[in-house]
């Protein structure tokens, strides 16, 4: 994710011109930190490098969250993810390509924390499902009601067969990465970690290398 502090990163064109080389097959944004000219900038340079392109709702307001919901359709973006307003959401992604991912439990504040215990999580991710998401969007890491792993395993157990677990916020280390895999999640975003050189010295595109190396 070229976000940080849940925010678009006020430069991320020139990094997504410097990470290029790497080849990462899955980039992503925030829907806040940048103008609305600058993220289709972005989306398109994300398409044209052949990745697959995700924006996720950060909105603190009802309204600005089906804005971003409204983005992600004009952007044309493969994934959808966060926010709270499912059956809102759906309706206006209807007849679109545009995958949804939301986010289970009651994610509150900026940048966002987690409440909400195992059973909240389970259920949401399951009903979501059914609702015709393809998946949830766990801030696992971000949790204060309960341990980030037992989330993690509810969620997955919630998205069942049909539904893919994303796991965002927080992580920032190898043994983060592994722990989410082996609790469940079928993937994860890195944004500030990355950043912020989380995981060892180096820059931008060390940290990404890692990073890859880890998944």
């Amino acid at each position: 994710m070229l976000t940080r502090q849940d925010r678009t990163v006020p430069d991320c064109l020139d990094v997504l011109a410097e990470i290029a080389p790497l080849g990462l097959q899955h980039i992503g944004f925030k829907d806040i930190g940048v103008a609305p000219a600058v993220l289709r900038a972005l989306h398109s340079g994300i398409k044209a490098l052949g990745a697959v392109s995700y924006l996720e709702v950060v909105a603190t307001s009802p309204e600005a969250a089906l804005n971003s919901a409204r983005m992600g359709v004009e952007l044309g973006v493969d994934r959808l993810m966060g926010g709270t307003l499912v059956a809102e959401t759906l309706a206006i992604l209807a007849g679109s390509a545009v995958e949804y991912y939301p986010f289970p439990g009651r994610p509150i504040g900026h940048p966002t924390l987690l409440g909400g215990d195992a059973a909240l999580i389970e259920a949401d991710a399951a009903r979501f499902v059914e609702m015709g998401c393809a998946g949830v969007d766990l801030l696992a890491y971000r949790a204060t009601e309960a341990e980030p792993l037992d989330l993690v395993r509810a969620a997955k157990r919630g998205c069942g067969v049909a539904g893919r677990l994303i796991c965002a916020g927080g992580v920032d280390s190898r043994t983060r990465i592994d722990a989410l895999r082996a609790a469940g999640a079928d993937g994860f975003t890195v944004g500030s970690a990355a950043f912020d050189g989380s995981f060892g010295p180096g820059g931008l595109v060390v940290q990404l290398r890692e990073i890859l190396s880890c998944a």
